[in-house]
């Protein structure tokens, strides 16, 4: 298996993932107010050379940002999801980006009405979709009933790639006061996925953070579904070896998916924090130790799946005080990590003592 290749040019750290005859490219690049123009205009000059179209795209900063952030891309033909964390007092900063960009396959739109929420497109193998700034029209109903009405969009936007709710591998939910709410949300959750048969085939890999979106929704959602053709592509959950199932304390998300076909591997890796084996929170109120188990339990994830830091394709950071920043750059430095491309948002964690979280995701290629 060969590793990724990091491509690191004019600012951008830039990892191409070959899959079925199509080529994704996982883009992340730290960038402020000030900034904001020139990077994206490196990101679509860059693909342009790919032959590659956005498809998707994170934005992390504060929500008054949010109409500078659009005039800024020039032709906004993809999703766009800008997050404002709970935790920022005041104006947020810009923090960081991230893009996924595709060539080899022809992108069909999907659309919520006349709003562009992402696209579907075939390999050779699967039909993927990948959705973002998925919202309840109605922002008067009260928080429960946002929710049912984005996981119900979520299963009609799906039809039109010719998708059901099952075939989602993974979803990113940001819950704007997440810690006011999130048993709330997770009874919710776990009744639509019991009414649509999820638990009987296969619960998806997850994060969920305290982040409002650009309007002051209570949840904005994002989602990668994937339909294989054949019986050699294989989508199933993987266990974390350090940590029990998420759903041991009900909260109903896979700790990591894992999407295997012909000639290629990816595997998603949940929002990861301190948690021990029985569910507790570990290392309260220490966030330098938080990082150091939160990175061994992901390591355990990576290495069960034959894989390592440097098969890192796109990963992002959720610090509960951003000044904590630097300590995470200080275990990567101690521990000889490679450098990962990480954007880092400033945002509440699924609880009130948890001060650092990490998703990730990392390919393999034969």
């Amino acid at each position: 298996m060969q590793k990724p290749a990091l491509n690191q040019t004019a600012g951008l750290q830039i990892v191409e993932f070959p899959h079925g005859g199509v080529k994704a490219y996982f883009i992340t690049a730290q960038t402020t107010e000030s900034t904001m123009q020139e990077v994206f205009d490196r990101v679509a000059a860059e693909m342009a050379e790919y032959d590659a179209r956005i498809s998707f795209q994170y934005l992390f900063g504060g929500r008054q940002l949010y109409p500078r952030a659009v005039s800024a891309i020039k032709n906004l033909d993809w999703p766009l999801t800008l997050l404002h964390g709970d935790a920022c007092q005041g104006e947020c900063s810009i923090t960081g980006t991230q893009f996924i960009a595709l060539s080899g396959s022809e992108l069909n739109p999907v659309m919520d009405g006349e709003r562009l929420v992402g696209n579907w497109y075939d390999t050779n193998d699967a039909r993927y979709c990948l959705l973002g700034d998925i919202r309840a029209d109605d922002l008067s109903l009260s928080r429960e009933e946002q929710t049912l009405a984005v996981f119900e969009k979520m299963e009609t936007l799906l039809r039109q790639a010719d998708m059901e709710f099952t075939d989602i591998a993974r979803t990113w939910i940001y819950l704007n006061d997440l810690l006011e709410w999130y048993a709330e949300f997770n009874a919710v959750r776990t009744r639509f996925f019991e009414e649509r048969g999820v638990f009987e085939k296969m619960v998806p890999a997850s994060t969920g953070i305290g982040a409002g979106s650009a309007a002051g929704e209570a949840m904005v959602c994002a989602l990668l579904a994937v339909k294989p053709k054949h019986e050699g592509v294989k989508v199933f959950a993987v266990p974390s070896p350090l940590q029990c199932p998420a759903l041991d304390y009900k909260s109903s998300f896979a700790r990591a998916v894992e999407i295997d076909q012909p000639g290629s591997r990816l595997l998603s890796i949940s929002g990861t924090a301190s948690i021990e084996p029985g569910g507790k929170t570990a290392h309260v109120g220490d966030c330098e130790k938080q990082i150091e188990l939160t990175m061994e339990v992901v390591h355990g994830i990576l290495t069960s799946r034959g894989m390592d830091w440097q098969d890192t394709a796109r990963a992002i950071v959720y610090l509960k005080d951003i000044n904590d920043a630097f300590l995470l750059e200080k275990y990567c430095t101690e521990h000889h990590l490679p450098e990962l491309p990480v954007a880092i948002s400033h945002a509440d964690v699924c609880r009130h003592d948890l001060l650092f979280e990490i998703e990730l995701d990392a390919v393999k290629a034969d």
